[in-house]
Formats: structure tokens, C-alpha cells, sequence
């Protein structure tokens, strides 16, 4: 009842917002200090007094910081409403994501939004500017400024959607140790724990300099889809529509014991210890026919295993009035250790081995079939005594930045230089195995695909059991950056106008080199043999190099007393790609070559603010921007790009067509396009505006909305796999026959490149309120902050003659993904006296339209009222709305200690179930990438000054 109550006014709240306009996080609307400083605001160049301007700003304070109840920077930006589509560390639940987690403002991409630390750029996971925010402990930030509002034509590329810049503490001049532990209440797996020590020496202001140094470590326990229940099933999981039950039935014909796929004879796949024994006996397999399906979804990971150590050093010293020294550096070392599904690996089976003539035939025979007749098979194999397939990401992270400010003629300056570098490193932990080892202990009969998994089968599989570096990238940049602002230029009527200058010069360099095993047997080393049977192998080594540069102007003027208008312009230079690794399509290494090219853009900006009366603000702006390719979009190699879904065949016709093994997971070949000319990567380019106002009726009241849109063209794309499987008469030309190194058969493969295929739009409406008023009687005060963001549209256009447009609000998209229509956040705090405060914050996301399956998709079944299942069917149904309440309490005991407590998820909300088969890696069941499998949690934090 309680929770139909609070679903309910979740409903009339954001009605009721939507009516009258709202605000969380942003500060009072015209607020200002009783003694104003001129400070720099992120979407600006000029320092001036910090207002509410023509740019949407959000600013989220230590305190505010603090009552998110967010353990990490990448959970704090998680959940503003503001941002949809970024990187969650769940996403590495199934090899990808990297260990990565990343922020995306209103869905436009992770790759759009520009990531800065102190305002300066920081080194990338890869080669665009996608930044790991696990690399930016939360303990030493003092606030973070967004900027929802396209930046190209101040911070360059990358801009488009807008700007987060995490600000460092400064001037710290105590011991402060803080200290943080959360645990789940379904399970101990899940806990989060988090430590911190600063200290800082001298004041700025008074001594003339400030010296802080802190450190920080911090740890997530792993979470298994096995502690908790609405995920225990995973590919099995029973759910109702409509009054009518149901059963997902996600299964994967890589099983163990193996199934047998042949080409010729009567039998075309089968079971051996199935046609033999008459049943299925390993833990998560179905008897399905004539084989065993394996429910890998039970299997997983929720959340991965995290630790991060992180070391922060900040100098800053007046050499005189007018010129100040900065340096600041940071080193962080992050580790995601990322299990998913035991390995699921297709293998040949040579007709002339011992495992054919003696385990396979025989069982064949008594399916029926005819040994003679078969020309060709393979097995469909789950090396569960392996365990998971388990990556240890770590990230090594290396961030430099010094220079100087002061004064010169009225003209305030700053010369930096940033070195910084990302190193990641991916191991294989468990999991994987050693193709020639496993050939070997198959051959010699020590270990039998076709068996159930024991205690012996597993200790005769760990000689084959990788542990070893599979890959190392270095990303790295060298950025020199040069600023100045002049206030005061020339008079106007609302006062003096004022000017900002700078250019920037910055190298980009990316390097990989995956291991021997990684890259398996190739022209590089043509006598290597081994593999990696589960993950990836066919990967090929990457050296790339780019020099960029540009420069802008950016005028205030303060046309009237209540009107001002600021314009911004940028030109952008980047220099082609300089490849010292190139390949050809064959995996031919030839001459460094220097491809993509050579590719400027002027962007530009204009807003504009007015003030009719003391307490109403509109504002808008316009500007375009752009995007250029990453170096990896340009010189990646063309090479083993894993698995593709489940998918038909694409072949029905001509030589390729032996090679088909039915529905099944095809390869992918992906890499860059490296094609220099006209036919060359194009930058991507963006319009954008926003409309928007903030009334202040009374000063206790502040509201205000912003209305804003992006349109982008000649997006940088590749064909979602759908698209080119599910056409294959349309896209024959990407379909080849690849040699696959671990299956040591020829196999059917696409290739992915990217291209300048894609347009898209982006729409919606942010909001936020603010209300503060005190409690008579003397119970103190009382303030209510709101935020959220209403989407109108996330259209996608494939560029594909005849594909339809991809309206993907409140919808699971083609694209796997999901852009929710609204998100919001209300906080209510209450603060009885100066020592005590309690909030309680509301987090909303609409429901949406789930992935729609049809009987022919083989993922669900229709319920018997046994319990067994049915006939497959198709489903169209919606995930419901997800919202969870959180409550907290801090006490201020002293000057020197505060204690805070408090619960997240006090209802204890589920994630609500959802039946897609893609996006988001191996979870079934319910979506890792919007909602939190931990449920409800306590936590409590100490904090410590002296």
C-alpha cells in the first residue's frame, strides 16, 4: 500500500512540477555574496561575479554532494536527471565496457560530453575524449559544475552536449579523515567502503601559499545475480502479462556437456550425454529437444568488484600580488575484476579423432543418425569448469597540470600545461583457457567436453586455464593551454563589456599492444599457434598519433541595465592520423602511413540574458559544434571483433552456405576506416538552442525551466548487427568466410566500419525549483530542491535508404538502449538547528516499452499451470516506472567530527523486471544499465577534522 501511495505522488509531483517549474541543485536564481568575487564559471572565458546567466549551470556543492548519498563520482553523476546513456561499471558484466564508467548529458552520448578536471582536459580511455570518471575520487571534490548547453565554441570538440567539471578542494589547511561503509540488507555481497586523509598546510590568502596532500581507497564488493531473487533464475525467469503467465526462456546452445552441430546425414545437432543418458545433469541446463541448453544468465555478475587508490598533491603560491603558481597532480590505480558466463566457444571436431570415433558416433548412432554421412562438425561448448570468464581491468591514471595566474593590465591570464595518461591493462583472471592446452587434454582424453562438469573434470581443466596479461593501452595527452579575459574593455549602457582570448595545442597519442595470445596466429608472428579459447583472439596492435590546435573569442556585453548578450567563436585545426602501425584488410603490416585527414571547423556561439524585473531571468542561446573522428574511428585494424547475437543465417545461397550452423552467434571482423580524400571520416557537426527562464516570486521561491535542442549530422556510425543480419540481401558484400583461430574452421563473418552514416535529434525540457522557508515555533528550517528532465525526442536516422526514423523516447530502440521520457529527483530537508539535518530524496524514471519479442525470437514461452513451459510466443509489454526513497541524517557532534546516516532504497525496490535479449550484456531479467541491484542499504559516514 505504501509503496501504490508513493508511486502515486511521484505521478502528481511531476505533474505538478511540469505546471509550475522547479529546481534541484542549482543554487537561489540571482544569490550573490555580500562581498562578490570574480571567479571563472564553466561555460565561460571572462572571470566575472557568478549569477545566473544565459547558460544553464548546475552546481552541486560539498553539502549537496554529500546528501546524494554517492559513494563515487561515477554514482554521483548517475543520478542527476540530466544524464541518460553513459557507461555503467555493469556494462563490463560481459567483456565490454572496459572497466569504464562515463557521463552522457540527456542521452546525446558519453562521447559528447567533455569530462574536465579543475577546467582542463583529461586524458581518455581510448582515443575520443570519453573520460573514466572511476578515475576521480569523490572524496577529493569540492563541487562540480555541468553545463547542459552545447561548449564547442570555448572547449572545442567533444562539447556538443555539454561540459562536467569536477572541481578539486583548495586551501585546505587541517587533517580531514573520513570514512564510509554501506551494505546491502539482502545480502553481505554488494558492500561499499570508502576511506579518506587530507591535509593541508598554509593559507592562501594569509601565508601566501597552500600545500594539500590526500589519499584515498576505496572498495565494492562484488554482487552475483545469485544473491538475489528477482535475478536468481536469469534466462528462466517466470513473469505475468496481462493476467497470463510466462517464462523468459533465454538459453544458449553453448552448453555443457556439449552439443553437437553436422553438416550431411539425418541428425543436424544433437546432444551426446543427452542421447546417451537421457537427460541434462548439469547445474543450469534444460533439455531442449535433442540438446542441452545452458542458462548462462544465472551465472553473472550484477555488480563487478571494485578498488581504486588514489593520491592527490595541489601547490598553490602567491610569488606576488598580481601572479600566482599552480600545480596539481593526481594518480589513481582502479581495478574492475568483471565476471561473466563461463566461456561459450564453438570448436571443431576432427572426424578422425579418438573423441569422434569413441564418444560422439556412438551417441549419434543412438539418436539415429549415420556416422558415414557426416562431412563436417563442431561442438557447441561451455568450458564451466573453467569458472566465469573473469577480466581484471586496471586503470592507471596519471594527471599533471601546472602553470600560472595573475594580473596584467587588467587583463587576467593563465598558462598551463597538462600532461595526462590512462593506462589500462586487462588480465585474464579465470575463465579463459589456452587453446593448444585444451586441444591437448581433449586429445589425450584427461578431460571430456561431453561429460558433466565434478570436482576431477575441474581440477583436470586448470593447467589450460589462462592467468596472464591480455592487453595494454596507453592513452596519453600533452596539452599547452593560454587564457586571458579583460573586464571592463568599453563602456555600454549596462555596464562595462568585457573580452576573453585563448588557443590550445594538444597531442593525442594511443598505443595497444595485446599479447601474443590475444593477437593468436597471424603474419606478425607466424609461428605462434596458441589461442584464446572464450575471449577475444585476432586482435592487432595500434600506434596512433595526432596534433590538434585551436583558438577563440568570446565577448560580454551589457547592452542594458537588464539585457547582455555574450557571443563566442572557435576554430578548430586537427591534423590527420599518423599511423605507425598499419594494417591492411589481410592483417598485412606495411609502412607507417599518415590517414583519415587533415580536417578544421569554425563553430560559434551566441546567448543572450534578460532581466525584465528584479526577479525573473530569460535566456537563450544558439551555436553550432562538432566532433572529429577518434583516432581509433580512423586507423583501428580490421580484425577479430568477437561474437554477434543470436541471429538466422544470413547466407541462403552460394558457397558461404555450408557454413551456416542455424540460429547462432556469426563473428564480427570491426576496425576503423582509414580511407583518406573524399571519402575519408567527416567530422560530425551540431546545431543546438536553448529557450529558458527562472522567476524568483518571493524570495523564498525559486523556479525555472530550460527547453533545449540538439541536432547532429553526418554522425560517425557502424550498422547495428540487427540491420546487417536481419538484411542480408542488402549487405551480402560485408558477409566473408573467416578462418577462425580458436574453432579451426572457416566461419561466416561481417564486417563493421564505421562511416558518416547517421543523423539524429535530441529534445526535451530540464526543470528545477527551489524552496526554502523556516518552520514557526522554532523548528528550524525547511527547503525543498527538484530537478528533472522531460524528453521530447532522441531521434535516430541510420542514414540506411528506406530505414524508417528510430524514435527511441520511452522505448527499448533498435539500438538496445532506452532514452527514458522523464527523470527526475526531489529532495526535502529539514534542519531543526545548526548540528542536526535530515533529507529524504525521491528518485524517479518513467516506465517505457520493453523490447518486443516475437515467437520466432525462441526467448519466451508461454507458462503452463505445472509450471513447465509452453509453446514460444511473442510479448509486448511495458517496464513499469522505477523510483526508490532514500533517507539520511548528519549530525555535527563538534567543529571536528560529523557523523552521517542514512538508508538508500527504504522501500526496498526491486528493479522492474524487463524481457530484452540484448544491450547490456549477460543480465536477463531486469536492465543493470538504469536501475540498482542492491536494494535497500545502510550506510554511515565519520568524518574527522583536526
Amino acid at each position: 500500500m505504501v509503496e501504490k501511495i508513493l508511486s502515486r505522488s511521484v505521478r502528481l509531483m511531476f505533474i505538478g512540477g511540469v505546471a509550475m517549474g522547479a529546481g534541484m541543485l542549482a543554487q537561489p536564481a540571482f544569490a550573490q555574496d555580500a562581498t562578490p568575487q570574480r571567479i571563472e564559471i564553466t561555460g565561460s572565458s571572462i572571470k566575472r561575479i557568478a549569477v545566473e546567466g544565459a547558460l544553464p549551470i548546475q552546481t552541486l556543492s560539498k553539502a549537496q554532494i554529500e546528501q546524494s548519498g554517492a559513494n563515487t563520482a561515477a554514482d554521483l553523476i548517475a543520478s542527476l536527471p540530466s544524464m541518460q546513456g553513459f557507461v555503467t561499471s555493469s556494462t563490463s558484466i560481459n567483456g565490454g565496457g572496459g572497466g569504464t564508467q562515463t557521463a552522457s548529458i540527456h542521452g546525446i552520448g558519453d562521447g559528447y560530453t567533455l569530462v574536465l578536471l579543475n577546467g582542463r582536459r583529461v586524458a581518455p580511455f581510448t582515443t575520443g575524449s570519453t573520460v573514466n570518471l572511476a578515475n576521480i575520487p569523490l572524496s577529493a571534490v569540492e563541487r562540480v559544475e555541468i553545463l547542459t548547453d552545447g561548449a564547442s565554441a570555448l572547449y572545442g570538440s567533444d562539447a556538443i552536449a555539454g561540459v562536467v567539471n569536477f572541481v578539486l578542494k583548495k586551501n585546505q589547511k587541517d587533517y580531514n579523515i573520513e570514512f564510509t561503509y554501506s551494505t546491502p540488507q539482502e545480502s553481505s555481497k554488494g558492500k561499499t567502503t570508502n576511506f579518506a586523509l587530507s591535509k593541508g598546510w598554509g593559507d592562501l590568502n594569509t601565508d601566501g601559499y597552500n600545500i594539500l596532500l590526500a589519499y584515498s581507497h576505496d572498495e565494492q564488493a562484488e554482487l552475483n545475480a545469485s544473491d538475489r531473487a528477482f535475478s536468481a533464475k536469469g534466462g528462466v525467469t517466470p513473469f505475468k502479462h496481462n493476467g497470463k503467465d510466462y517464462t523468459m526462456y533465454m538459453l544458449s546452445s553453448n552448453s555443457i556437456p556439449g552439443n553437437v552441430n553436422l553438416t550431411g546425414g539425418t541428425v543436424a545437432n544433437f546432444n551426446p550425454y543427452l542421447a546417451t543418458n537421457g537427460t541434462c545433469p548439469a547445474e543450469n541446463t534444460f533439455k531442449v529437444g535433442t540438446r542441452c541448453l545452458f542458462n548462462y544468465g544465472a551465472t553473472v555478475q550484477l555488480l563487478p568488484e571494485l578498488k581504486r587508490d588514489n593520491f592527490l598533491a595541489n601547490v598553490n603560491v602567491n610569488i606576488n600580488d598580481n601572479l600566482k603558481f599552480f600545480a596539481e597532480g593526481m594518480m589513481t590505480k582502479f581495478t574492475s575484476r568483471a565476471a561473466y558466463a563461463p566461456p561459450a566457444q564453438p570448436l571443431g571436431i576432427d572426424l578422425n579423432s579418438a573423441l569422434w570415433k569413441n564418444t560422439v558416433a556412438p551417441a549419434l548412432i543412438k539418436q539415429g543418425g549415420d556416422p558415414t554421412k557426416v562431412t563436417r562438425a563442431s561442438m557447441t561448448l561451455r568450458l564451466v569448469d573453467a569458472g566465469r570468464r573473469t577480466d581484471d581491468w586496471k586503470t592507471e591514471s596519471k594527471h599533471l597540470a601546472t602553470g600560472f595566474e595573475g594580473t596584467f593590465k587588467n587583463w587576467d591570464y593563465t598558462a598551463s600545461y597538462v600532461f595526462s595518461e590512462n593506462k589500462a591493462i586487462d588480465s585474464a583472471y579465470a575463465g579463459y583457457t589456452s587453446g593448444e592446452k585444451l586441444d591437448a587434454l581433449i586429445k589425450s582424453g584427461a578431460w571430456n567436453p561431453f561429460t558433466a562438469p565434478t570436482a576431477a573434470s575441474k581440477a583436470a581443466l586448470a593447467p589450460a586455464v589462462l592467468k596472464q596479461v591480455l592487453d595494454v593501452s596507453t592513452s596519453q595527452i600533452n596539452v599547452v593551454n593560454l587564457r586571458a579575459s579583460k573586464t571592463d574593455l568599453f563602456t555600454l549602457a549596462g555596464g562595462g563589456a568585457s573580452l576573453g582570448l585563448g588557443t590550445d595545442f594538444m597531442k593525442q597519442t594511443f598505443v595497444s599492444n595485446p599479447s601474443a595470445i590475444a593477437q593468436g596466429p597471424n603474419k606478425q608472428q607466424p609461428n605462434w599457434t596458441d589461442v584464446n579459447v572464450g575471449g577475444g583472439t585476432g586482435a592487432l596492435p595500434v600506434d596512433s598519433s595526432r596534433n590538434s590546435w585551436g583558438a577563440f573569442a568570446e565577448m560580454f556585453l551589457p547592452v542594458a541595465k537588464n539585457f547582455d548578450l555574450t557571443a563566442a567563436a572557435r576554430y578548430d585545426s586537427y591534423d590527420a592520423v599518423k599511423n605507425a602501425k598499419n594494417f591492411d584488410d589481410q592483417g598485412n603490416l606495411l609502412s607507417p602511413a599518415t590517414q583519415g585527414t587533415k580536417q578544421s571547423s569554425a563553430t560559434y556561439k551566441l546567448a543572450a540574458a534578460f532581466r525584465p524585473t528584479d526577479s525573473v531571468l530569460l535566456r537563450a542561446s544558439y551555436g553550432t559544434g562538432f566532433k572529429a573522428p577518434t583516432m581509433l574511428n580512423i586507423t583501428q585494424p580490421i580484425a577479430n571483433g568477437g561474437s554477434s547475437n543470436f541471429f538466422p543465417c544470413p547466407i541462403t545461397s552460394g558457397p558461404l552456405l555450408p557454413l551456416c550452423t542455424g540460429t547462432a552467434e556469426y563473428n564480427l571482423l570491426t576496425g576503423g576506416n582509414s580511407s583518406t580524400g573524399s571519402t575519408a571520416l567527416k567530422p560530425e557537426k551540431s546545431t543546438q538552442w536553448t529557450l529558458g527562464f527562472r522567476v524568483e516570486p518571493v524570495q523564498s521561491l525559486s523556479m525555472g525551466f530550460d527547453f533545449w535542442n540538439v541536432q547532429l549530422k553526418d554522425q560517425i556510425k557502424t550498422l547495428s548487427q540487427s540491420e546487417v543480419f536481419l538484411n542480408p540481401v542488402k549487405y551480402a558484400a560485408l558477409f566473408s568466410a573467416y578462418a577462425d583461430p580458436i574453432q579451426k574452421q572457416d566461419v561466416i563473418a561481417a564486417t563493421l566500419t564505421p562511416f558518416n552514416l547517421a543523423k539524429a535529434q535530441f529534445q526535451g525540457i530540464d526543470w528545477d525549483h527551489t524552496y526554502r522557508a523556516a518552520i514557526p515555533a522554532g523548528y528550524g528550517k525547511l527547503s525543498f530542491n527538484w530537478t528533472g528532465t522531460y524528453m521530447l525526442k532522441a531521434d535516430l536516422d541510420s542514414g540506411v535508404k528506406g530505414d524508417p526514423i528510430e524514435k527511441g523516447v520511452g522505448k527499448f530502440n533498435k539500438y538496445n538502449d532506452v532514452t527514458f521520457r522523464v527523470i527526475s529527483r526531489l529532495a526535502a530537508n529539514w534542519k531543526p538547528s545548526d548540528r542536526y539535518t535530515h533529507t529524504a530524496t525521491i528518485g524517479y524514471r518513467s516506465g517505457y516499452k520493453d523490447s518486443v519479442i516475437t515467437a520466432d525470437d525462441g526467448a519466451v514461452r508461454f507458462l503452463n499451470a505445472d509450471g513447465t513451459p509452453g509453446d514460444y510466443t511473442g510479448v509486448t509489454r511495458n517496464v513499469k516506472a522505477y523510483y526508490t526513497l532514500d533517507l539520511q541524517s548528519k549530525v555535527i557532534f563538534s567543529k571536528n567530527l560529523t557523523i552521517t546516516g542514512g538508508i538508500k532504497n527504504l522501500l526496498n525496490q526491486d528493479p522492474p523486471f524487463s524481457q530484452r535479449i540484448e544491450g547490456g550484456g549477460n543480465q536477463l531479467g531486469y536492465d543493470g544499465r538504469y536501475t540498482d541491484p542492491l536494494g535497500r542499504q545502510f550506510y554511515v559516514v565519520g568524518n574527522l577534522k583536526f
